[in-house]
């Protein structure tokens, strides 16, 4: 293990260790908007299904199909949420590992890349199924005009 003369040797490491705790945060503000949208996507469901079981064998269909677009949508942000989260640990392991090279001298750049791009990886897959979300929730939105007779 390595010695330190001064904090001022440090310095450098915190600097670099700055953007990835800069990326947990927004990745935490990220997590807080998809866990919004995963449960008002599921409190919809809750009160379609309500709705479901009072409906006539006519009126079923188009609340069906809304049920199928809720669920699709609540598991891709299930799944949003996870890569979110990943990218969040991934950034938090970066750091570690940003100062066990500092600390111990050891040379694992590969590994520091390596988790970087997981990292970025996952938060870019997180960011692409929130995006298909919203298309979804945009097409529940036209199936609920089209139920009531409004044009989109």
């Amino acid at each position: 293990m390595r010695e330190w003369t001064s904090v001022s040797e440090l310095i450098p490491i915190l600097q670099t260790a700055i953007g990835p705790m800069i990326l947990i945060s927004g990745v935490g503000l990220l997590l807080l908007t998809m866990t919004n949208r995963l449960g008002r996507a599921i409190d919809r469901a809750r009160l379609l299904v309500v709705e479901y079981a009072q409906a006539s064998h006519l009126t079923r269909p188009p609340i069906e199909a809304q049920l199928r677009i809720l669920y699709r949508r609540a598991r891709s942000i299930r799944l949003a949420i996870a890569l979110s989260s990943i990218s969040a640990l991934t950034a938090a392991i970066l750091i570690i590992l940003l100062f066990v090279t500092a600390l111990w001298g050891i040379e694992i750049g590969w590994l520091i890349v390596v988790t970087f791009i997981l990292c970025l990886g996952s938060l870019i897959a997180s960011l692409a199924l929130f995006i298909h979300d919203i298309n979804r929730s945009l097409a529940a939105l036209k199936l609920e005009f089209e139920s009531t007779g409004i044009e989109s």
